[in-house]
């Protein structure tokens, strides 16, 4: 498999370039990106969880327990005293990081049900509803995070397939197949339980539709397309080859070259250019001069 170093590195550079496409397409506020960048480099070794004495386990349940020491914190902070709530911070800091890991640990096992796709759609899944219930992020930028934390997380089972390969001697290892797996067959209750677990958070996860209207955007892909290759020269200095330019039609039709427009709208009334804004509202119709009764006014010459 492969070690700590290669994961991270290698579910950096992926989400990176995923980072990129999103940056470039202008789906999120640059605020955001950070955050949805970060989930997908998690989720590039978040598998390894299930390794007792691996540096992303440990690293997990430490960033858990402050997470939910600090949540309990703001929550109980007008309901109790100073003192209880030292005792609360520190007990539920003390109780995730070494009481949940040592139970953790007690019921997985390495290469389980956490190296399956189907962990994967839950950690995307639980992701999206972090971001929104406790990140307070639209939805659109919610599921753009599970997003991110879904090609990660395959990122790093894909990587632990490719490392069982061994090469030079063309062979297979024991380990090829336990990785990259829809889920463990080996350990019927743990893939049930994460099937529950699963159904259980995409029953409150956020709506998909401003998410999914904004990916099948027509102008999104329009605008990726157009920003692919420079237009002219490669950082001002190497001409662009001519099969590769954009043709002067194309910036006849309007297509936007640069970011997509945050101001187009699509055929359903959202926003082309984010996945996070709102439909604009429709401006009250104004009446038109021929749509205006006409008031006769009595002259002053006319008879009774």
């Amino acid at each position: 498999m492969a070690n700590f170093t290669t994961h991270i590195a290698v579910g950096t550079v992926v989400s990176g370039a995923l980072a990129t496409l999103t940056l470039a397409a202008n789906v999120v506020a640059p605020e955001n990106l950070v955050a949805v960048t970060m989930a997908g480099v998690l989720g590039s070794v978040l598998p390894d969880i299930d390794l007792k004495d691996s540096r992303p386990s440990r690293a997990m349940f430490a960033g858990l327990a402050i997470f939910f020491s600090f949540a309990v914190l703001f929550t109980a902070a007008t309901k109790f005293s100073i003192a209880e709530l030292w005792i609360l911070w520190l007990g539920t800091l003390l109780l995730v990081r070494y009481g949940l890991h040592m139970v953790f640990h007690r019921i997985s096992v390495h290469r389980g049900i956490w190296h399956s796709i189907l962990a994967a759609v839950f950690c995307a899944v639980a992701t999206a509803v972090v971001f929104q219930h406790m990140l307070n992020k639209p939805a659109g930028v919610a599921w753009l995070g599970g997003a991110f934390m879904f090609v990660g997380y395959l990122t790093h089972l894909t990587l632990d397939e490719i490392y069982s390969v061994d090469v030079m001697d063309t062979r297979l290892k024991s380990s090829f197949g336990t990785a990259l797996k829809f889920f463990d067959h080996r350990h019927f209750y743990a893939s049930l339980g994460m099937a529950a677990a699963t159904l259980g958070a995409i029953v409150v996860s956020p709506p998909t539709n401003t998410f999914v209207d904004g990916l099948s955007s027509r102008s999104l892909w329009s605008g990726l397309e157009q920003r692919l290759l420079p237009p002219d020269k490669w950082f001002g200095l190497v001409e662009t080859p001519r099969m590769a330019r954009r043709n002067d039609d194309d910036k006849a039709t309007g297509v936007v070259t640069g970011s997509v427009n945050q101001g187009a709208v699509t055929e359903n009334g959202s926003d082309a250019g984010t996945l996070i804004s709102e439909p604009a509202s429709t401006p009250e119709a104004i009446p038109s001069p021929a749509d205006t009764p006409a008031v006769s006014v009595p002259s002053e010459n006319a008879s009774p």
